[in-house]
This record gives C-alpha cells, structure tokens and sequence, in this order.
C-alpha cells in the first residue's frame, strides 16, 4: 500500500469514527466511498465489522447511564427471529428490487422529517418494539442494513438522543458480531487484513472521541436532523448503488 492509498485510509477511518461517535451509527456509509476505491470488498466488509464492533461497544459505555435492558431486549428478539428468515428470504426475492424500495422510502421519510420539524411521538409498547426488531432483522437478512429500521423507530418514539442511541446501538452491534463470526468462519479476515486494521484503528478511535465530544454538545433538535441526513444519504446509497460511483 503506498502513501496516498494509506493516506485516504487513515483518512476515511477517522470520518467514519467521528460520524459514528456523533450519530452512533453509518460508519459503513462513509466509509466504503472510499475503502473501495483503494480496498477489496471483503477487507471493506471485514473492517467495517471490526470497526464496527468496537465503535458501538464503546459507544454504548459511554451513554451506559441510559442503557436499560427492557429497553432492548424486544428489538434483540425480534431481530434474532426475524436475521434468519430475512437470510433464507434470499432465495425468493430480488434483493436489487428491495434495496430499491427500501432506499425510496428512507429518503421520503427523511425529506418528510426535514420539513416537518414537529411530530407527535408513537408510544406503541413492547410488542410493537419486538415487531420492530422483528422487521429489522428481517430486513439485515434480506440487504446487510443493521439498524436503519430501529433507528426510526427511536424517532418515532420521541425519546432523548441518549435514549435512542443505547437501543439501536445494541442492535447494530448485535448484527456486526453476527458478520464477524461468519466472515471469521469463511476465513475472510486474512493477516493482510489484521494488520490494517491496526493501521487505522488510532485514527478510528480519535474520531470517535472526537465524534462523541461533538455529541455532548448537541441538541434534541439537531440530532434529529443529523440521523435524517444520515437516513436519507443510506436511502440515496440503497437507490444508486456505491458501485455506481467506481
């Protein structure tokens, strides 16, 4: 890997880690534009689990004083039923199409939720939430998208920007283990890949810091708005391929 490959690596690990210390989730997002001009897929796949990992587990012992399990745990069991049905799913629906729909409907709820500033919070209890998870793991089977589902649903819920990260960033992090133990058991984690890893693992974390320092100090409002940037730029990637840019 020669200096400017390198250069853009580092480079892209520290946005990816502040984008995820401030929103606590969409470090693939930002990441891959990049990693897979100068990367292969597999090692773009294996580091943004890794990465991946680590930024969410950190994340979530940062807010732990919000962390509360009966929070969770609906949308953990509905995502662990719902990850093997989406998988088996596979065989029967075009995946291209979905993303497709999925993508269209991201980016018409966050342009909806950029021009209406104000809603009225959905309180629908448990059952609801374990229906969520159960859409959401479904939905991760069918596309590899961890979290978006969970991440509107805490929206929706109206609650504290602390509240909304230590639920979906469980659940994001409950997927990326998943994809660290197939990849690891189909032996897509080589050495070369290790080794960078550890290469831009500094400037991940001194992104994230830096990203969570940027949290500390923002809003209600403008965390909103920055997940529905965040959504709609997924939804935009869903519709027109990463690929359509290489």
């Amino acid at each position: 890997m020669d200096g400017m490959v390198l250069g853009l690596y580092l480079a892209a690990s520290f946005v990816g880690g502040v984008t995820t210390g401030l929103a606590g989730f969409a470090m693939g997002l930002v990441v891959s534009g990049v990693w897979l001009h100068v990367l292969t897929p597999v090692q773009t796949a294996s580091l943004i689990t890794g990465y991946g990992l680590l930024v969410q587990g950190y994340g979530i012992w940062k807010l732990r004083h919000a962390f509360k399990w009966r929070n969770v745990m609906p949308f953990i069991v509905g995502g662990a039923i719902g990850v093997p049905i989406g998988t088996y799913l596979l065989t029967y629906v075009q995946p291209a199409y979905l993303r497709t729909a999925v993508g269209v409907l991201l980016m018409a709820y966050s342009i909806y939720g950029l021009a209406r500033p104000v809603f009225k919070p959905i309180h629908a209890g448990r059952l609801a939430d374990t229906g969520v998870g159960f859409l959401n793991g479904v939905l991760g089977g069918l596309t590899g998208l961890a979290g978006i589902i969970v991440v509107i649903w805490c929206q929706l819920q109206g609650w504290s920007k602390d509240v909304q990260r230590v639920v979906y960033q469980p659940v994001i992090g409950m997927a990326f283990l998943i994809a660290a133990v197939l990849l690891g058991a189909s032996g897509a984690i080589t050495g070369d890949t290790i080794k960078l890893y550890f290469l831009g693992l500094p400037m991940a974390l001194i992104g994230m810091w830096l990203g969570l320092k940027l949290y500390g100090h923002l809003d209600e409002t403008t965390f909103r708005k920055i997940i529905l940037v965040l959504l709609l730029l997924s939804g935009f990637f869903l519709v027109v391929p990463m690929s359509a840019f290489l």
